[in-house]
């Protein structure tokens, strides 16, 4: 076997484990509105755990109704209605022969008022998390004792429907967290000052849960190896919390780091290395007995193993590589991770559930959509009927994939002599590698799944008439804005320099667009070029997550470069732009040796017409060339019209 410790069965106290991998908790608000599983939640587990994990810990898990919401759609174990669906999620996970714990969850000052019905935020002190930005309120020592009781009940509940355990959430800055960590623990009644009072909170939570559950019930606490905060808990009293909660009788425990207010260490994005952080729970391995696991930022079966020949932890955690591919495990047992779709670290995930919006992933269209999107639902009725693809990016790629799974004889045409689109070039700029593995993974893919693929092959209509195809999938992606502005002809692309194509001249840069190219090609020249980003909006970084703008802008600036916001360009000269203010119409230059547009692009629709005249009503347009938009969308765009073609007849 290609990974022995990965595969390597394990216990955590009396429960025996297949493997010693572990899909840590996430938000995913898939439960229903009363906050129990219901079948899109529950297929949502299945798929992971079918997919190989050996446990696995569900998202944060509210114990309280009235200030404890911490997502909407969250699951929650307030209330025994949710016995029943509960222990079908459960049923459903131990089919694959995986356990479930349930996370115990209060978010405290974590959450703002607008998802607890406009009420106060309530925390150990009355400590603001910067983020949040809503002032809370401290519990009173009897609503602290009253909490305890509320984690204990939930525990109770999980117990019941057949759960296999659980885990108090003590990390991230959230209530427990909150109460351990002198960052926000300001408290001078018993549940503060000392070390010992800090801990009581969560001492008295996991001595109830032991009194009702049984001494036997598993219960594994996640906790922070470090807030990365001055005030904080430091390294070294992590391990101390560690060996305390050990003492206490718990069965494992769960190393993570960070709260909001530190910033992207809680979760980290792709400028983030494999494994930045064992050193945390390789110093709490070392001080306890009791199994260990710990979230390392893993995206490879190959990381995974070494952390664990390290000792750096007993048990590995893979959160977004889940979601991202649900057969992660599977893939990684059978050594196959040229197959393994892995998280870019591009944080759309986090994204779209801050909008309010479905759990999403830019590489898997299905997170989320499993009951109603997933493998099972595919129509398989292609009976080797001929489709053509025109365009190998990612779109293109996607809707190949899926009609060949359906059964359908997929033929892909691509004009240059390798597939990718403009991902490949969205792979250039730092830290993007896993952008270039993944288009490596979908090449795999399609081989596999027996598309034909014709590279340096320009289609024509009546040349992919004459083929035989029945139907015509068009994903040749967009072409790059150009204004028509006095001077346009003297600059070039953001997708020529990274291709290659364009040579720069020493000297300044004017990057025009602050959006995701724009960010990303002015951090790429940056180390060569002085550079300075104009961006018509009031905001760089478009829908980007905060973290990934914020860390793109400081690099930029600390480069030397500069970030110019409110102004739009009005023309090109030699050695300078000219743009305007959008605020006061006032005009001014910038210099510029060279002008680099990243202003978005346009769809792209070669021959639509003559498609058209050929194939009627069975010609679509996908990816770019439908609307443009990011990988994500494009992925998600693919699928949906594969999935549906014909699906009906």
């Amino acid at each position: 076997m290609k990974y022995p410790k990965l595969f390597e069965p394990g216990r955590i106290g009396s429960l025996e484990l297949k493997n010693r991998i572990v899909m840590t908790a996430m938000g995913c608000s898939l439960a229903e509105s009363n906050g129990q599983p219901g079948p899109r939640m529950i297929k949502y587990y299945a798929d992971r755990a079918r997919g190989g994990a050996g446990l696995i810990i569900t998202e944060i898990t509210r114990i309280d109704d009235e200030t404890g919401v911490g997502t909407p759609n969250q699951l929650s174990v307030t209330n025994t209605h949710v016995i029943g669906q509960l222990s079908r999620l459960a049923e459903a996970v131990h089919t694959y022969d995986t356990k479930l714990f349930v996370q115990l969850h209060h978010p405290g000052n974590q959450t703002p008022s607008r998802l607890i019905g406009g009420r106060q935020p309530v925390s150990a002190s009355d400590v603001t998390c910067k983020v949040i930005g809503e002032q809370p309120r401290p519990l009173t020592t009897e609503e602290v004792e009253g909490m305890v009781r509320k984690f204990v009940v939930g525990a109770v509940i999980a117990k019941k429907a057949g759960v296999d355990g659980v885990e108090i959430h003590a990390a991230h800055g959230y209530l427990v967290s909150q109460f351990i960590s002198p960052h926000t623990n300001k408290r001078t009644d018993k549940y503060g000052g000392s070390f010992e009072g800090r801990m009581r909170f969560v001492t008295e939570i996991i001595k109830g849960i032991q009194a009702y559950c049984g001494p036997k019930f598993p219960i594994s606490v996640r906790m922070n190896g470090s807030d990365f905060l001055e005030d904080g808990i430091s390294e070294e009293e992590g391990i101390k919390v560690a060996k305390y909660l050990e003492a206490l009788g718990i069965s494992c425990i769960n190393v993570s780091c960070g709260m909001y207010d530190s910033g992207s260490t809680i979760i980290e994005p792709y400028f983030y290395e494999q494994g930045w952080k064992k050193r945390l729970s390789t110093g709490i391995k070392a001080a306890v007995k009791i199994p260990v696991i710990a979230v390392d930022n893993i995206k490879e079966p190959e990381v995974a193993e070494k952390l664990l020949d390290e000792g750096c932890s007993d048990y590995v955690g893979i959160a977004r590589g889940f979601l991202a591919d649900p057969d992660w495990g599977v893939k990684a047992r059978a050594g196959k991770d040229d197959m393994i779709r892995k998280c870019l670290g591009c944080m759309e995930c986090f994204r779209v559930l801050n909008d309010g919006l479905p759990l999403a992933c830019t590489l898997n269209p299905v997170l989320g959509r499993e009951f109603e999107w997933g493998r099972e639902k595919l129509v398989k009725n292609g009976s080797g009927i001929p489709v053509a693809v025109i365009g190998g990016g990612p779109a293109g790629m996607e809707a190949a994939l899926v009609l060949a799974k359906r059964g359908f004889f997929v033929t892909l045409y691509e004009k240059e002599d390798h597939l990718g689109g403009t991902a490949c070039l969205a792979a250039v700029p730092p830290h993007k590698d896993m952008i270039r593995r993944f288009i490596e993974t979908m090449v795999k893919e399609l081989q596999e799944a027996g598309v034909e693929i014709r590279l340096n092959t320009k289609a024509e209509p009546q040349s992919i008439g004459e083929s035989g195809a029945e139907a015509v999938f068009i994903a040749a992606g967009g072409t790059p804005v150009c204004p028509n502005l006095p001077g346009i002809e003297k600059a070039v692309t953001a997708e020529d320099v990274l291709a290659g194509k364009a040579a720069l001249k020493e000297g300044s840069v004017a990057v025009i667009g602050g959006g995701v190219t724009g960010l990303e090609t002015a951090e790429y020249l940056g180390k060569d070029h002085k550079v300075t980003v104009v961006e018509m909006m009031d905001k760089i970084g478009g829908t980007l997550y905060p973290s990934i703008v914020r860390y793109l802008a400081e690099t930029i600036l600390k480069a030397g470069g500069v970030i110019e916001k409110g102004k739009a360009l009005e023309c090109v000269a030699d050695g300078e732009v000219q743009v305007k203010d959008m605020k006061t119409g006032e005009s001014s230059k910038i210099q510029a040796d060279n002008v680099v547009l990243a202003m978005g692009v346009r769809s792209s629709r070669p021959d639509l017409e003559g498609y058209q005249r050929i194939f009627d009503d069975r010609v679509f347009l996908i990816g770019d060339s439908s609307h443009p938009g990011q990988i994500m969308n494009a992925l998600h765009d693919a699928y949906n019209k594969a999935f549906v073609y014909r699906a009906d007849e």
